[in-house]
């Protein structure tokens, strides 16, 4: 079982706006939670016992944030002080903070629940089924999303991902994926997108992936946030 993950906290949350100017978007609020502690609780009744958390816009917020709050997590934060590093940059900026084991990449604006549980326990027993594979996304039919302006970014047959239409893009990234670390290994860039190395792995048929079966509800913009917190949070 993987026991290792991060959490991409780093970005500026700008379609959010005017709710982050001031709170960082992993600290917006969802009920009697905020989505990042949100996501560490999933993390925890995952198995998760280390977590690193990288942060840029509004840093200092997030870090008070986890010095008055006891998670019964081993946390370590990292700065990008200088400059945003972008997904892929963030993920491979983290490396040192984890042993060469796979682990886990989660973005905390999905709001994540227990039916979630069931799906990481598949991606597991998948991605170490016979041999270990380079990465592997969880995927959601773009039907279940509560936003309905997500299009679909991928296929998925056989467990491989793709940007092909083999019938039609019909599926999105949930936020949650587990990675080899080796998959960095060739490359030289700071700042760079996750989706450059998943391109990569597409090419050679090595992006794999598992299906959804949740509802999918992804703090995207002001409106979105407002409506799900509306339907879903409201006493």
């Amino acid at each position: 079982m993987i026991k290792e993950a991060m959490i991409l906290a780093a970005g500026f949350g700008e379609r959010l706006r005017p709710l982050t100017k001031d709170c960082p978007k992993p600290l917006l609020e969802i009920g009697e939670e905020t989505l990042l502690s949100n996501t560490l609780r999933f993390l925890k009744e995952g198995g998760i016992n280390k977590v690193v958390i990288n942060v840029h816009y509004l840093s200092e917020k997030i870090i008070d944030y986890l010095k008055n709050n006891k998670f019964d997590l081993s946390i370590n934060i990292v700065q990008e002080k200088k400059k945003i590093l972008d997904t892929g940059g963030g993920v491979l900026n983290t490396i040192k903070y984890f042993s060469k084991q796979p682990f886990i990449v989660i973005n905390p604006d999905t709001i994540w629940n227990t039916k979630y549980l069931n799906s990481l326990k598949k991606m597991e027993n998948f991605f170490f089924d016979n041999k270990k594979k380079k990465c592997l996304l969880l995927l959601v039919n773009k039907d279940k999303s509560f936003d309905k302006n997500l299009i679909g970014d991928f296929s998925l047959q056989n467990n491989l991902v793709t940007r092909k239409k083999i019938n039609s893009l019909n599926y999105i990234y949930t936020g949650l994926q587990i990675i080899n670390p080796n998959i960095f290994s060739k490359n030289q860039e700071e700042v760079f997108s996750i989706n450059k190395v998943w391109d990569k792995l597409i090419q050679r048929e090595e992006l794999h992936g598992i299906e959804s079966n949740n509802d999918f509800l992804h703090v995207s913009t002001f409106e979105i946030y407002k409506k799900i917190i509306e339907k879903n949070f409201k006493r």
